[in-house]
């Protein structure tokens, strides 16, 4: 069943608890009545709600894996069989949760901060860049309407990204957004002033956070930090500070996400069009793919040089 197809919608369910909580009414009773007499009442279009969980999404019968959405991770090999040695170990991964056409070009950038190429992950032993991270992707694949595939980050229940997440003492998960969603002062405060890219990093890991503001900002790139008291008031939706967000399920309970505006995201491709152009035009960006990409990975090092091995 889809959600259009709901009897009852979250928000209405919410409103009659809060109705009942004023009223004293009984709670089942208020929800009984809660439901729409009928379709045909509703004004306008009705616009889908977003799966509340993953598993939802998984359950629906009129989307299938490989067609509608589809999953695409790694977790590295890593050994240490040697009594007398102290072996390295894999301490960040890269997540896109919203990735493929939901927030479009989020899949491409994890791939590159991983360190693989996002046109040509195949050949696996031949990475980009080293060193390398683990990563998980969900990516819508719909011709139209990836949109509704959106699962708030704070629901995710994917186990493979959950597991990722809490076998990591860092998780870095990337973001899109519009600019006019952030409740930014007006007019722009970027030079030059009609520039919107803007990249808002969160995540209750604030180490994590300053490396990402500092790198990216020394990159090139508008950016704040969703915490800083001139914008948090403003932020509030966008930084990544809930408890159950993949982010901060680490091993240390915090971690970051980046949030990225279209107009950012777009200036990372020669052609942000479709999956199989921004596979491709990641390198005719004139270097701001790459330059977005290595700053994100200096953070990552700078915060993994603090976490020695024990």
């Amino acid at each position: 069943m889809t959600f259009p197809q709901r009897p009852t919608s979250r928000r209405t369910v919410l409103t009659a608890f809060a109705a009942a909580a004023t009223a004293g009414a009984p709670v089942l009773g208020q929800l009984a009545a809660a439901a729409p007499a009928a379709a045909a009442t509703a004004v306008g279009p009705v616009e889908p709600e977003e799966y509340l969980t993953n598993t939802a999404l998984y359950k629906d019968p009129k989307l299938v894996e490989g067609t509608s959405y589809g999953r695409r991770w790694r977790r590295h090999a890593w050994t240490d069989s040697k009594l007398s040695e102290k072996a390295d170990y894999p301490r960040t991964a890269i997540l896109a949760l919203h990735g493929g056409g939901i927030e479009i070009g989020t899949s491409e950038l994890a791939l590159g901060i991983a360190g693989y190429d996002p046109g040509n992950i195949a050949p696996l032993d031949k990475p980009l860049s080293l060193p390398t991270y683990d990563y998980f992707l969900f990516e819508g694949l719909l011709s139209t309407g990836n949109k509704a595939l959106h699962v708030t980050s704070r629901n995710c229940d994917d186990h493979i990204a959950l597991s990722l997440a809490g076998s990591h003492l860092n998780v870095l998960s990337l973001h899109g957004c519009q600019y006019d969603q952030l409740g930014m002062p007006e007019p722009l405060i970027w030079p030059p002033s009609n520039d919107p890219r803007l990249a808002v990093v969160g995540g209750l890991n604030a180490e994590f956070r300053a490396a990402l503001v500092y790198e990216i900002g020394k990159a090139g790139f508008p950016v704040v930090d969703a915490f800083d008291p001139t914008y948090v008031a403003r932020l509030a939706n966008f930084n990544g500070s809930h408890v159950t967000n993949p982010c901060n399920l680490t091993m240390l309970g915090k971690g970051a996400q980046i949030e990225m505006t279209t107009e950012l995201r777009q200036s990372l491709f020669g052609n942000y069009s479709t999956r199989g152009d921004r596979a491709t035009s990641w390198k005719e960006s004139n270097g701001q793919f790459e330059a977005f990409r290595d700053a994100c990975r200096r953070a990552i090092a700078t915060v993994e040089a603090g976490q020695p091995i024990l």
